[in-house]
């Protein structure tokens, strides 16, 4: 989409999604915060079907952020559990459903087993067509354009002849449109080191709704308010 084309109506091509509020969802129930990212992780197929049904090509959810590792080991050993309980619960329906997964970020300091699993998942849904959920796990904005600008200067690529589009080539997300819309739930503002690149001219939407509490239907008020908005990529509107 060119910059300066004006957008209205209609449904976003990419929905990125901030998960944000399990720990203080499990708070408010007297449970452990890993409570609440179980009760996460259960919300997610509810949220792929309706995008699904709503024809949203692409879905990126922010699971796991480089700078989670610097939680507690216990709630970081518990949120890597969570995630291979999570493959092992969900991928066949995903699989059945059509879900073609990809991941974004590195798979360093995760155990061997855990890496061979996410491998596999990726490798089992790879030709699968009714959506791409991106998996947003290890992963930094920062870190992401760092990796890009490193492997430009690996390749011999001239810095003259470095463009955005060169850059954009080499994040994480290559071959994905740029998330038309990103909702962030629990009532924060903050992006988080999520796709800085990537969000430059994305639409922000956010709820007071921790995230196991998301509804399907809190995923359609978001899509109606972007339909709604005029998209301008910094031009004027024509008159």
């Amino acid at each position: 989409m060119a910059n300066g084309e004006l957008v209205q109506g209609g449904v976003p091509q990419h929905i990125a999604i901030i998960m944000d509020g399990n720990g203080r969802w499990a708070q408010r129930r007297g449970l452990p915060r890993l409570a609440g990212h179980r009760a996460g992780t259960l919300n997610i197929k509810h949220i792929v079907r309706e995008c699904i049904a709503l024809r949203v090509p692409y879905l990126t959810l922010y699971a796991f952020s480089t700078e989670n590792w610097n939680r507690p080991s216990w709630e970081v050993r518990g949120l890597m559990r969570i995630l291979s309980e999570f493959l092992d619960r969900e991928l066949r329906e995903l699989h059945a459903d059509g879900v073609h997964l990809r991941h974004l970020g590195e798979l360093d300091g995760v155990e061997p087993a855990l890496q061979k699993r996410v491998r596999s998942a990726i490798d089992l849904t790879r030709n699968n067509t009714a959506i791409t959920l991106a998996v947003a796990f290890n992963y930094g904005g920062r870190a992401d354009i760092v990796r890009a600008v490193r492997r430009i200067v690996e390749s011999g690529i001239p810095a003259q002849e470095v463009t955005e589009q060169t850059i954009s080539e080499h994040l994480y997300t290559v071959g994905m449109p740029d998330p038309d819309l990103i909702i962030r739930t629990s009532g924060e503002w903050r992006l988080s080191n999520f796709l800085i690149w990537q969000a430059a001219y994305s639409e922000y939407w956010t709820t007071p709704i921790l995230w196991p509490d998301f509804t399907p239907q809190d995923l359609r008020r978001a899509v109606a308010d972007y339909g709604q908005r005029e998209r301008r990529f910094g031009a004027r509107p024509e008159g």
